[in-house]
Order: structure tokens, then sequence, then C-alpha cells
């Protein structure tokens, strides 16, 4: 930094040197060259002291101010190059007053700015809280000033200091997008993140805050993870105060959603165990004894494990296409569980300590697993305990979620909730679209701690809850490995998650709801045949009132009858006898476009799937059908003309024969 302002001083100081001596050699206007002399004789001191104090200098306020006082110093240098005694060019040349009066303007103008660069850059005791004021520079654009003494700040001030320079740096980021492009440009990151690091805890908040306003499009994003915020925000939500951890899981999501590339990186960096951390603090009992599990021994099978007293051993692992062939024939084995499902799914959960930590255990150290399986269950459960206990203390400060995060258990409700809230919200953002960050989430506790939270939490924590469960569904819905590990239909983990969907759904009166209808839509293909409690409350939101609401029901109903459902015939059997089909012809007819289309679609889905059906027959859906091909809105995709086609093809085939049958 010293040695590239040292050169950028080098060419100033050098035509500050001619200027005086070109003044001296003056036979004309010797006067005017005069007063140039004595205003770069000052620049010049100014010069050599910003050249002495090269390593303090800021580098973006020093190159524009230095190389606008370059130009200047060289107007100067030509203009008093014309005043040398050089005989008869002398006659030609005219050099009027007002060339002279202009040049020592613009001297005092860079006299002015580096003045202003010299305690803008130095030490906050130095200055003993002058006012710096704006320099001559900052005619054009003062906020840019504005902005560059605020970074000056924060790259030499006191912590006080530089927690104040870093509020007013969250105003202007707030105030204007283009205001926070140029806090990036002048290199405005880097101390932030180092406030974000060592500040106290006012200064922190406004460094994460002002991180988060920063990052609002891809390429800001980028340049804030390349300067190290992923290793920051780790060590903020690991050690940090709680209200600095919620600021800083804000920004997070902030970055994470504009910028879905810095998912990965962060990833890395543990911050989504980190962030489950924080979701299973207080939600889950004794969050701090468990560890997460590993790819290999997912929450699902513990839970079974744990929750299943006749396993069978010749039990064959669920493929996607076994799985759905045998839905027509299997009943869920949780159907007729008791309301206290959500307790009993938490108390399994809670029960996999001694199962979990030696597993844990192995994976770390690599010793055998120390799982007994005697019958000696009061000796057993001692050894348990002595080797959780003895894995705690050897593990003590080495990344158990909980274990390293102090005094959090002394919060407020209101800052815990509020921590929570924004934990969901960071991995809603996190997980979304990236197949690897959700397998990560799915292998630990969160889903179980979503599921509570998503019934019991605040409302801000219900909300992004719903949230962070409706992206990790809309990747499972396109990942069938994820689709199978994380939502298969004997985990009771997922059983509990959908029920909350559920209730929800029937519920029917919440800003919860659009999200629940989706998430059940995203899991339409995990559901067996003989799970048709999903159908009929979607059926009956198709006459809400909302647009919106009946247009996520018709989406979410059309992911039950469309082709890629092995079950679309018994799912649309379903809808037709929940009385589906009378809701979507007036919404065909007179809904809104946005329901219009995703109506048309799911009536296209019955007609062909169900062509047989005299319930369609007796509804005048071939007329409907007829009347939406003539409407050009509904006809612009390609896909649905081809549907349509063949939805009307096969059920005037079917119609046919069943009207010649009877007669």
């Amino acid at each position: 930094m010293a040695d590239i302002v040292k050169q950028i001083l080098a060419k100033p100081i050098q035509y500050a040197d001619e200027v005086i001596k070109l003044s001296d050699q003056a036979s004309f206007m010797k006067g005017e060259c005069n007063d140039i002399k004595i205003r770069t004789e000052k620049l010049a001191t100014l010069l050599r002291q910003a050249a002495r104090a090269s390593g303090d200098l800021y580098e973006r306020p020093t190159r524009r101010i230095i190389e606008d006082t370059e130009q200047v110093l060289d107007k100067a240098l030509t203009l008093v190059f014309k005043c040398r005694s050089n005989g008869i060019r002398r006659i030609f040349t005219i050099t009027p007053l007002a060339a002279f009066k202009k040049i020592n303007q613009q001297l005092d103008n860079s006299i002015g700015d580096v003045s202003w660069l010299l305690r803008v850059s130095a030490p906050a005791d130095d200055r003993d809280d002058e006012y710096l004021g704006l320099p001559p520079i900052a005619a054009n654009e003062p906020i840019l000033c504005l902005i560059w003494e605020q970074i000056a700040i924060l790259c030499s001030g006191s912590l006080d200091d530089r927690a104040d320079a870093a509020a007013s740096l969250v105003s202007l980021a707030r105030d204007n997008d283009r205001y926070g492009s140029l806090i990036i440009e002048e290199g405005g990151v880097v101390p932030l993140l180092k406030l974000l690091k060592e500040g106290r805890m006012e200064g922190q908040e406004h460094a994460a805050r002002a991180i988060g306003l920063l990052g609002r499009d891809p390429e800001s994003v980028e340049i804030i993870v390349n300067a190290g915020v992923c290793q920051v925000v780790a060590k903020i939500l690991k050690e940090g105060h709680m209200k600095v951890q919620i600021v800083v899981a804000w920004a997070l999501s902030e970055l994470a959603a504009n910028h879905r590339k810095c998912q990965d990186p962060f990833a890395q960096h543990n911050v989504i165990r980190l962030l489950v951390s924080h979701l299973a603090f207080e939600t889950i009992p004794e969050h701090s004894k468990y560890a997460i599990a590993t790819s290999k021994h997912s929450i699902h099978s513990l839970v079974m494990a744990n929750s299943n007293p006749n396993p069978n051993p010749n039990h064959k692992g669920n493929n996607e296409q076994t799985e759905e062939k045998h839905h027509s024939v299997a009943d869920h084995p949780m159907d007729n569980q008791m309301p206290s499902q959500m307790h009993n799914v938490v108390t399994n959960t809670i029960a996999m300590k001694s199962t979990m930590l030696p597993i844990h255990h192995k994976a770390t150290t690599g010793s055998p697993s120390p799982i007994s399986h005697s019958d000696a269950g009061e000796k057993s459960v001692k050894s348990n305990k002595q080797q959780s206990h003895q894995f705690i203390k050897q593990n003590k400060g080495h990344g158990l979620p909980g274990s390293s995060i102090k005094r959090r258990e002394f919060e407020d409700p209101a800052t815990k909730a509020e921590m929570k809230a924004m934990a969901a919200r960071a991995l809603r953002y996190l997980c979304a679209g990236n197949v690897s960050v959700c397998k990560s989430i799915t292998e630990s506790r969160a889903l179980l701690c979503l599921a509570v939270l998503l019934e019991k939490g605040e409302d801000e924590v219900k909300y992004n809850s719903a949230m962070a469960l409706m992206e990790i569904t809309a990747v499972a819905e396109q990942d069938s490995d994820l689709r199978r590990s994380a939502f298969k239909p004997t985990a009771p983990v997922a059983k509990a998650v959908v029920d909350q969907f559920l209730r929800i759904v029937e519920k029917a009166d919440c800003e919860l709801l659009i999200p629940s209808i989706r998430s059940i839509g995203n899991l339409a293909r995990t559901f067996r045949a003989t799970e048709t409690r999903f159908i009929p409350p979607l059926v009956n939101l198709l006459d809400d009132r909302e647009p919106e609401v009946s247009c996520e029901a018709a989406l979410g109903l059309n992911k039950f009858a469309c082709p890629e459902n092995f079950l679309h015939d018994t799912h649309c059997k379903s809808i037709i006898s929940g009385g589906g089909h009378k809701h979507l012809i007036p919404l065909i007819y007179f809904g809104e476009q946005m329901v219009q289309i995703p109506s048309f679609i799911l009536l296209c889905y019955l007609a062909m799937h169900v062509p047989d059906s005299e319930t369609l027959a007796q509804e005048d859906v071939l007329i409907a059908l007829e009347w939406s091909t003539k409407q050009q809105h509904l006809m612009q995709d390609e896909g649905i003309v081809t549907l349509v086609y063949e939805a009307k093809k096969r059920f005037e085939l079917y119609q046919s024969r069943v009207s010649k049958q009877y007669h």
C-alpha cells in the first residue's frame, strides 16, 4: 500500500519542483508567476508530507485527489514555461490574466484536497474530533467524499468512531443503491468485516447490517465473499453475542438470496451446522448433547430405529419405483397415530443421544462404535452415559452445536425468538436450489426443529420455518435421492413435517398457507395411494376468495394429477370425488388469468386420466375444454396445446363408448 501511494505521489512532486524552478526564471508576468510559485511551494510541502505518511493514507481518495493535482500542476507548468524569455516567440504568445487567475484557483483547490486527505487519513486521536468538512473535490460529488471520510474512520478510528462510521454507511447504503455500490468500489468491505470481527457489540451490529445492505446484486456479493465474509460469519455465529448473531444471520440471508453461488462457500465454513444449532436451542431438549448425523446415519433412520419396536430385518430400502408401485396396497404406518405425534417424535429423537454420540465418535476417531445391544438394560444405560460424558468432555470446544455458544440461555425470550427466525431465514436462502446444502440440513436435526417451530414458534419464526421447508421440498421434488432419504413415508420426522402442512392448509387462514400448499405439492410424488387426506383441503381452496390461494391450490393439485406422478389416476379420481371439477369450470370461465391457466391444465389432466367418468360428462367438461381452445391467452404454450388435444381425444373416445353402452 505504501509503495503504491509513493508511486502515485512521485510524478506530481516532480511537477511541483519544475513549476517552482520555472517561476523563478520568468521574464514576463513575474508577479503572477510568483503567486503560482507560492501556492506550488505550499502544495509541494503537503505532497511530501503525504509521501512520508504514505502507509497511513487511504488509497481510494489518494488516487483520485493526486490524479487531479497532477493535472493542475501540469497546466501550471505549461503556463509558467510561456513566461520565460524566449526571444521573438514572445511576440506571438499572449497569456491572458484570466489564465493565471484560473490556475491559482485550481492550485488552491488542490491544496485543500491534499490537506483534507492528510486529515482524513490521520488517526482519530491526532484529529481531536476536528470537523473535517468536505474538500473542494467534493463540489461535483459530495456523497463520494462523505463515503471516503467514513471508510477512512473505519480504517484508522477508535472502536467507537468506527461504530459510528459503520452506522453512517448503513444509512447511505439503505437510502440509495448507487451509494452502496460506491461504498464497495471505494474499499469499504474489508474494514467493515474487520469491525464485525473485532468491534464491540454496537459496532458489530452496524457492520453486519451494512454488509447485508451492500450485497444487493451478484457482483457485490462476490466481492464480499472474496473479502472473507464466510470466515467472519462463522466465527460470530459460533462465539458472538446473540444480538450480533441475529443481524449476522439476516445479512447472511440477504447475501444468499441475492447470489446463490455463495451458498457453497458458506456451507464449507460450517455455517449450516451453526444455524441448525440455533434452531435446536431450546427447541429440542438437551440440544447440546447431539451431534449432527453423518450421511451414513441420517436422523430419519435413527428415529426409526428408536420408534419401531419390531424392526423387519428383511425390509428392503425404498427406491422410487418400488415405493410408488406399492403405494396402492400399503397403508401408511402412522395413519392411526395419536394426536401427540409431535411429542413422540421429539421424545424418540431425544432417545437417540446414547446412539448418535458413539456414531459421531466413530466418525471422529475411527474407533469402533461402542453401542451395546445386550439385555442388561441398566448396565447399558450407565455405560452409554459414561461414554457420552467422556465424548463431550473430549470434544469440548471442537464445534459441537451449542457447546461453544456461550451465555445464550440468559437472553430474553424475544431475542431468542428473533434468533430462531433469522436462522430459519438464512437456512431458507442457503438451501434454495442447492441439493448438497439441503442434504446436510435434512441429515441434521433441522427438519424436526422446523416442524416443531412451525407449530409452536412465534409468528416470524413460523413464517421463516415454513419458507425454509418450502425451499427444501422444492429441491426434493427435483432430486429423487433427497426425496427418498428425507421425505420417505416411513420417516416419523417427515410425517411430522407433512402433518404441520396439512394442519395449516385445513385451517386456511394464515400467512403460512401458500408456502404450505407449495410444500405439499412439492411432495406429491412421495404420498401413498391411501394417503388421500391432502386432496380435500386443496380442493376446498380452489373456491377461495383470494385468487393467489386458488392459483396455488390448482398448481398443487396439478402435481398430484400430472403424468409424472405414478399415482396420477388415483389422485385424479380423488379430486373428482371431492368435487374439484365443479370449482375448476367456473375458474376457467370467470377466474383471473393467473387462476385460469393452472385450472385449465388440471381439468385437462382429469379428462385425460379419468376419461370414463360419468361425473365429468354430466358437468359438460368437453364443452369447457372446447371453449378454452378458442381463448388465445390459454393456448399460447405448445405444451398446453398438446395436453388439451390429448385430453379431448381420450375424453371423447371413452364418452362415446359409454353413450353407446347406454343406447
